[in-house]
């Protein structure tokens, strides 16, 4: 706490008062008492000094801290942003942010997009895959019924089958090794059928 001019002056009284005192006791008849008195009245004195001193210290530094602190207020103050180009450094990154979010958007739109073209190929490539693979059942099957030969396709390494003859019901197996040419192995077919 920072004693203020008041108590100072009080601290000035009080002094003056005990110089008084000194003075009155010095006049008095009983010297002994007198002296008793008067050496604890100096020694009062002088701790009422020493006292004032320190508190006299202690005021100057705590007003040179207040001082100190008034400083750092001050240039604080100073470094500060008003409150109206806060309001517009904060109004300018929520429009910033507004863009980043919408260019975001944006990128995953397209991103959303590409995928949306990708499976449209994707499906249009199993429907004409199922496509070719009809066409291609129905000309197998024409061919079975005009050549009445119902081949193996699940063997890969050989050209087999069966030729069926429906009159007489009769089925013959066949199987080509797949090192002869493929006029040899239609030959030979065509033979059997």
């Amino acid at each position: 706490m920072v004693a203020g001019a008041g108590e100072s002056q009080e601290v000035e009284r009080l002094l003056s008062y005990a110089d008084d005192l000194v003075g009155v006791l010095r006049v008095s008849t009983d010297r002994d008492i007198n002296a008793r008195v008067g050496a604890g009245v100096r020694r009062l004195l002088s701790a009422c000094r020493s006292e004032a001193d320190d508190l006299e210290l202690k005021i100057k530094e705590y007003q040179e801290k207040i001082d100190f602190c008034k400083e750092k207020t001050d240039k604080a103050k100073v470094e500060t942003i008003a409150d109206d180009e806060l309001n517009a450094l904060e109004s300018k990154m929520e429009e910033n942010l507004q863009e980043e979010k919408q260019l975001l958007l944006l990128d995953e739109l397209d991103d959303l997009d590409h995928q949306r073209v990708s499976i449209k190929e994707r499906t249009d490539a199993v429907k004409k895959k199922k496509k070719d693979t009809q066409k291609a059942k129905r000309l197998l099957s024409m061919c079975m019924s005009v050549t009445n030969v119902v081949p193996n396709l699940e063997d890969q390494d050989k050209v087999s089958g069966k030729i069926i003859d429906q009159n007489s019901r009769r089925m013959e197996k066949f199987e080509f090794e797949n090192t002869k040419p493929p006029v040899e192995i239609c030959d030979e077919l065509w033979k059997k059928i």
